[in-house]
């Protein structure tokens, strides 16, 4: 017993040094089986699969390389030589339909004229108005040119325009309007009646004045746009005739229709006669002399005489 000694050892290396072994000691993983074939990939723990990336990667890259940040189809449109060619032949196809239509056009209203008869200033409005009321004062009528081309309106008072029919026109639109408004009796339909019966019958006149000077081969330099304004200055008596009946009644309304009348058939008979008649003496000879000249003042009496009708026709039924 003597010759045993029991050595004791701290307590805490009889109690910590376990701990510290079981502490050190690695946690094993398991890994995925490797035998069958997986359904999904493991995306939980990285990116996905280098190869997937690449893949897609390399197929944008394809498709910007070739059509410079464009959808593959757009390219493989583009690059199809028929494609091109059918493009350039459309275009070229379409460039010569415009000239067509643009030449056509030409033809029968050169933007140049018309720009021409809408030349025109507040002092020239202003006697051409005065001019279609009091045309009794006048002495003058010729229409001046200078080098065979005639001077704009504003420059020449006598000659026709389209600024004031087609003012009178929107304004006679308007007063119907107020009119039918005043009698309760206005709606959408009925304006839109009144507009299109107005612009009809300019056509039609239009078009009769340009049948008959065909038809009896009336050479004169009377153009379509020409006849258009002399036609349209009726509507400058006929506001002036709404305007009477509306604040005087039915007097007022024969009274203003009697006077816008006979100014305005003073006007078209003085004007035309410059034109239509002006002629005569080249026309006269032969066969048909004594005709023609009757036919052409039968003309300018008929289209002067034809406008109280036209007048009355889209007026009266405003005024009650």
């Amino acid at each position: 017993m003597e010759g045993l000694r029991l050595v004791s050892l701290p307590r805490r290396h009889i109690f910590h040094q376990p701990m510290k072994s079981k502490r050190a000691k690695p946690r094993a993983r398991a890994s995925p089986p490797t035998g069958g074939p997986l359904l999904f990939d493991d995306t939980s723990s990285g990116p996905p699969p280098m190869n997937n990336q690449n893949y897609y990667d390399s197929g944008y890259n394809m498709a910007g390389a070739a059509t410079g940040g464009q959808e593959p189809g757009v390219s493989n449109l583009f690059a199809d030589p028929m494609a091109n060619a059918a493009m350039m032949y459309g275009s070229t196809l379409a460039n010569q339909g415009k000239d067509m239509v643009n030449k056509e056009f030409s033809r029968f209203m050169s933007m140049n004229k018309l720009k021409h008869f809408f030349a025109v200033d507040t002092k020239y409005v202003m006697k051409k108005l005065l001019l279609l009321m009091f045309p009794y004062t006048h002495q003058d009528w010729e229409v001046r040119y200078h080098r065979d081309t005639p001077l704009a309106p504003r420059h020449d008072v006598n000659a026709p325009d389209l600024y004031i029919p087609t003012m009178s026109f929107i304004t006679y639109i308007l007063l119907a309007g107020i009119a039918l408004g005043i009698q309760k009796r206005f709606s959408p339909e009925v304006l839109g009646l009144c507009a299109s019966t107005a612009l009809v019958w300019i056509i039609i006149e239009v078009l009769v004045m340009l049948l008959s000077l065909y038809l009896l081969t009336v050479h004169t330099d009377l153009s379509t746009f020409d006849l258009l304004a002399y036609s349209g200055y009726k509507y400058v008596g006929m506001i002036f005739t709404l305007l009477c009946g509306l604040l005087f009644g039915s007097d007022g309304y024969f009274v203003a229709l009697a006077w816008s009348s006979c100014a305005l058939m003073f006007f078209i008979v003085r004007s035309l006669k410059m034109k239509i008649l002006s002629s005569i003496s080249a026309d006269s000879i032969g066969a048909g002399a004594s005709v023609k000249p009757r036919f052409r003042l039968y003309i300018t009496v008929a289209s002067a005489a034809f406008q109280p009708i036209i007048i009355y026709w889209l007026t009266s039924h405003l005024v009650r």
